[in-house]
Parts: C-alpha cells; sequence; structure tokens
C-alpha cells in the first residue's frame, strides 16, 4: 500500500476547524504512549515535559544540579507566551505575582529626555488577545514546575555525560543507562545533546557585551521623589546610551524592581549564576543621568552574564529521528527582545501538539521535522530581531543616533495623538520599521499575535494529516 506525502488539497479549512475547541490540543491524547526523556528541567524542559505528559506520554526529566531552583530575575512574558499560560489554567497564578507594564519608555542616557513611548497595558490584551506581563524568574519557573510535577518524574542530581542517539539511550556521571524511545534536549546554551544532534562542539559568537542583572526592593525607589514614579507608573523603561544600555521595570506586584544593565565585556562568564561587582557597574556607568546614578547606587549585589551568539542550527533533529532540541539548546536567544522563554515554551507547546496525534513509531521522525518545520523561521526570525535590537540600543552618539531617535519621536507623537484621541497626522505609517521595534504595528502582530497551538493546528491539517496519519495506518496493517 502506498502513502502519499503530497499535502492535501483538500485539507479541513484551517480558520474554520479552529472555532471548535476540540479541534485544539485539549485533553487529546497520543494512541501511542513513549518513553520520553527530557535532559534540563530550566523552564522549556519543564514545559516540554508538561505538554508531553498532557499528550499521553510517559515522562522523566534528568537535571544536573541537585535542587530545582531558578536566580532572582525579571522575565518578560509577552501575549504569545501568557496566551499558552493562561490556557494551561495559570491566570490566577499569574495575576497573584506579575505587573502589567502601562507602556513601554526609551530614554536618552546622559539627560533622560523620552525619545520613545508605546502604550502597552490593556492595549496589549485587545489588539492579541493576551497580556503582557512582568514576572520574578523564580515565581514563573515555580508555576510551570508546579503543572510538570504530577505527571511527570523529575529527577535531580543527574548530570548526563554521553549519548547514544540510535537506542536512544543517555548514561549519567553516576555511570547508569537510562533508555528512552525519545529524548528532548532542553539543556541550555551549553547544551550536550546539542553536540550529537548537529555532529561537532558548540561555536558561539561573542557579541562583545555582558549584562548585570540586578533586583532592588520598590520601598527603596518609593523613598525618593525622582524614582517613585518608576514604581508608580509601572513601565519598562530602557536608557539608551553608546555601547551600553539599561532596562528597568517592576516584578512581583510592584514590590521589587529588576533591572538589566548591559555593558561592555570584560572577562565575564556566560552563566546565569556568575557574580558580578556591583561597584564595577556603577563606574561602567559614570556620567548617565541622575537616575541612573540613584538606582545603581542601590544595588548591593549583582549578577554578570556574558552575551554570546549562535547562528541558527542546521538542524533540531538527530538523523535517527530519536533526539530532538528545544529553547536555548537550539536557537539561543539574545536578550534585547526579551523572547528567549517565550521562544522555549511554544516550542514545547508545538511539540505536544504533535505529539498528542501519535499513533505508530514510525510517525516519529516525521512529527520532529513537522515540529522543527513549524518553529524554525519563526526562531531565527526572532533571533535576528534581537540582535538588530542591540545595534540600535547602542549607537554612539552622532548622526545614526539622532535619525534613531527621530524616528523614534515620529511613532511616539503618534502613539500620543492616539492616546489623546486626535485623528492620525496625513503621514506615511511611521510604525513601519520603526528604530523602536515595539512600536512597529506589523512586527507586534507577527510577534505578539502568535499562537503554538493554532500553529500545530494548522500544520497537521495542511501536511501532516496527509503525510503522517497514512503511516500510523501503514503500520496497523
Amino acid at each position: 500500500m502506498a502513502c502519499d506525502i503530497t499535502p492535501s488539497t483538500n485539507a479541513t479549512p484551517y480558520g474554520t476547524d479552529l472555532k471548535q475547541p476540540a479541534k485544539l490540543f485539549r485533553g487529546r491524547r497520543a494512541p501511542l504512549a513513549l518513553d520520553i526523556v527530557v535532559v534540563g528541567c530550566g523552564l522549556g524542559g519543564l514545559a516540554a515535559a508538561h505538554c508531553l505528559a498532557r499528550a499521553g506520554h510517559k515522562v522523566t526529566i534528568l537535571e544536573s544540579a541537585s535542587a530545582i531552583g531558578e536566580i532572582g530575575a525579571g522575565i518578560q512574558v509577552s501575549p504569545n507566551l501568557s496566551r499558552l499560560l493562561i490556557r494551561w489554567g495559570l491566570g490566577e497564578r499569574l495575576n497573584q505575582v506579575v505587573v502589567k507594564p502601562e507602556a513601554l519608555t526609551f530614554r536618552r542616557w546622559c539627560t533622560g529626555e523620552t525619545v520613545a513611548w508605546t502604550k502597552w497595558g490593556d492595549l496589549m490584551d485587545e489588539a492579541y488577545g493576551a497580556p503582557y506581563y512582568h514576572i520574578h524568574r523564580a515565581d514563573f519557573h515555580r508555576m510551570v514546575y508546579d503543572l510538570a510535577t504530577p505527571h511527570t518524574n523529575i529527577r535531580t542530581n543527574c548530570r548526563v555525560v554521553s549519548l547514544d542517539p540510535s537506542i536512544p539511550s543517555l548514561t549519567l556521571e553516576s555511570g547508569e543507562v537510562v533508555r528512552a524511545d525519545l529524548v528532548v534536549g532542553a539543556d541550555g546554551v551549553k547544551s550536550l545533546t546539542r553536540g550529537y544532534v548537529v555532529g561537532g562542539p558548540d561555536k558561539p559568537t561573542p557579541t562583545g557585551d555582558a549584562a548585570y542583572r540586578a533586583i532592588v526592593p520598590a520601598t527603596l525607589l518609593l523613598n525618593d521623589p525622582d524614582l517613585r514614579p518608576l514604581v508608580e507608573t509601572p513601565e519598562m523603561v530602557g536608557w539608551l546610551g553608546p555601547e551600553r544600555h539599561i532596562m528597568g521595570y517592576n516584578i512581583r506586584s510592584r514590590q521589587e524592581y529588576n533591572l538589566v544593565v548591559v555593558h561592555p565585556d570584560c572577562g565575564s562568564d556566560e552563566s546565569w549564576t556568575a557574580e558580578g561587582s556591583a561597584d564595577k557597574m556603577r563606574i561602567d556607568f559614570v556620567g548617565w543621568e541622575p537616575r541612573i546614578q540613584k538606582l545603581l547606587a542601590l544595588v548591593t549585589s549583582t549578577l554578570d552574564w556574558k552575551l554570546m551568539d549562535r547562528a541558527p542550527l542546521r538542524t533540531w533533529v538527530h538523523p535517527e529521528g530519536k533526539v530532538v532540541l528545544l529553547g536555548d539548546s537550539c536557537h539561543p536567544m539574545l536578550p534585547y527582545r526579551a523572547q528567549g522563554s517565550a521562544m522555549a515554551i511554544e516550542d514545547a507547546a508545538v511539540l505536544g501538539n504533535l505529539f498528542s496525534r501519535l499513533t505508530s513509531r514510525a510517525q516519529i521522525k516525521p512529527l520532529l521535522h513537522g515540529y522543527q518545520s513549524i518553529r524554525y523561521a519563526r526562531t531565527a526570525a526572532t533571533q535576528a530581531s534581537s540582535r538588530l535590537n542591540r545595534q540600535i540600543f547602542h549607537l554612539p552618539d552622532g548622526p545614526e543616533q539622532e535619525k534613531r531617535d527621530r524616528q523614534m519621536r515620529a511613532a511616539m507623537e503618534a502613539e500620543l495623538r492616539e492616546a489623546r484621541g486626535e485623528p492620525p497626522l496625513l503621514k506615511p505609517d511611521c510604525s513601519k520599521g520603526n528604530a523602536n521595534q515595539w512600536a512597529d504595528k506589523e512586527k507586534n502582530r507577527i510577534q505578539f499575535g502568535y499562537d503554538a497551538d493554532e500553529e500545530a493546528e494548522k500544520w497537521w491539517w495542511d501536511h501532516g494529516k496527509s503525510t503522517i496519519a497514512c503511516l500510523g495506518t501503514m503500520a496497523r496493517l
């Protein structure tokens, strides 16, 4: 019996199918359950475990650390991510700890002058069907951990030292060998799994930047008249300067203020947990506007993270079709677009959706390639968008910086007119291609309007149903 691998021209219409809740991945469980090992217990690994377990598979997470926990740092939860979390039932827990920023503001490094302003708040919900949040990384990690644990075996102190992709099996530092039907490498930027998939060592490119991360109690800001508005009017505020920038925003229901301070690298480690020097941080930003001096004076300790870039990989799937990469292991994101967690959790949603349809082992490899085909272009484009922001943020003072600021101001004026209820000026759309990428309405539609569940459904009805479902039928004959 031949299996037609040409995508059907009579696929069920995508637009109408998704109006029916039964067509989305809600309670659908695979007729064939796999033993799946996820390497890594970060946000991506936990989300993958949750989605695959919900799809009916037996999932084990192998984590090298002796205890599960996350460092103190803020995370931006954009609508493309929050829609998934809310769909997973986390809406109420999010509301207890998040901050919904009212706007994005960019300021000049030396004067504090506002050069960009983009309204967020409830406008994000209205435009993209889900909110934009700021959250503490530890709170976020705990939520996803709690989702995964009831149906996942999480093993700590299990450092993977080698992998046999043909079985597949993983050898732990203890000597134990763990076998599975499928291995998901969610082991981060320094992924061991990635080397087996691509057939060679990691080759990152230094950006020349590093990032201090710090959290300050909001009460300290409220005690200073110059800093109080940063808490009372929660926004994501960025100060842009030559070779440097600072991002600040509220977390934990405005109880804490998170700072990301990007500076020229001087020998930092590529590690979320490497300690930095608060004194050196302050020296790096001498001459910046008075509010920055006050903010940095409040920092007592900091982490310092070397920012390394990685080009898109040739493939995320091992040739044997039993090992696949997810999140930072295959498309690590620089922080300039705040999309790292979103991309990893989108990956997890797509993978879970696809594997909820598994009926035969013959479908594993095609489904993995389907996952890559759905995700690859989007993650590569998001990486490129992040690189672009690095260039935009760090321009030296001069003609290019002045051109950037003019573009941003034009978009800001259009936003302010709209906020005041005034008609737009008769000028070309100043949002398109704007240096403030968050003011670009088309980029926002693509980035924030994305629904990973719907993309997986669309791919199935357009391609998978005609090319993969028949493999399960053949296997049963």
